[in-house]
């Protein structure tokens, strides 16, 4: 007997969904039967590739996918989307927190714009969209944060991104206890090295270094960390709230 998931009748927000994971979110979310809207900063071709994955959503399903031009690190914007969802949709039932940058260097050399500017972005940016996104999330809901393996091994050049995601790991414990008197669960995910085109930057030798540190002995695909979220959004999961999964091939350091 096979196990579906169906999502029909949901809606997800996925912030940072123009390309990689988020993008992939949209897709997974999307073939469950969700209608999912497509968050993006608007800078350089963020609108034009979000609104090429939505095309090709609503290609399959009218009326199924719509995006969302928000900066997450600024809050008034992310209420004006919340809003605008609540408008629309009649609210959200899931929340994808995927947005993120990398402004890498090492402590003696990072410059106060690029700790700020991380900070603002992938620890703040999770915290304006949760606040806001309660406001229009319905009972029973579920908010799924990237975190990574940077706040578990605590990689040479990203203090900023490591102490963010760790940050974004203990909020969703502590959402986890505030949302369960309305049924809303809260987890984060971990990935590991994903093969994006974030990924694509690392140099050849420092990726071969990566995969001897993986007993899968390979990097991760989109797929495989948009899976666990829809896994976490489930019904399947109706027990699962406060926790880290990590999606990392296995990586111990």
């Amino acid at each position: 007997m096979s196990t579906v998931i169906n999502l029909s009748g949901k809606v997800a927000l996925i912030t940072g969904a123009s390309q990689g994971i988020g993008a992939q979110m949209a897709r997974t979310f999307h073939a469950a039967g969700a209608g999912v809207i497509l968050n993006h900063p608007d800078v350089g071709s963020t609108a034009a590739d979000a609104g090429a994955v939505a095309a090709e959503l609503n290609a399959l399903r009218p009326d199924s996918a719509a995006v969302a031009a928000a900066n997450v690190a600024d809050p008034e914007a992310v209420q004006r989307m919340m809003h605008a969802a609540k408008e629309r949709w009649g609210g959200i039932d899931f929340l994808i927190n995927n947005a993120a940058i990398l402004r890498d260097r090492t402590i003696a050399k990072m410059s106060a714009d690029e700790w700020q500017s991380v900070i603002e972005v992938n620890l703040s940016g999770v915290f304006h969209c949760c606040k806001f996104g309660l406001e229009v999330m319905r009972e029973g809901g579920a908010i799924v944060s990237m975190g990574s393996i940077a706040a578990i091994q605590g990689f040479y050049g990203q203090a900023n991104y490591a102490a963010a995601k760790a940050g974004v790991q203990a909020m969703m414990r502590v959402l986890s206890r505030e949302g369960a008197r309305r049924g809303i669960r809260a987890n984060a995910i971990a990935p590991g090295v994903i093969d994006t085109a974030m990924a694509a930057t690392i140099p050849e030798n420092v990726r071969a270094e990566m995969l001897k540190n993986i007993p899968l002995g390979r990097l991760g695909a989109p797929a495989e960390v948009a899976n666990v979220a829809l896994f976490l959004c489930s019904p399947l999961a109706s027990y699962v709230t406060g926790q880290t999964i990590e999606v990392n091939g296995g990586w111990r350091g």
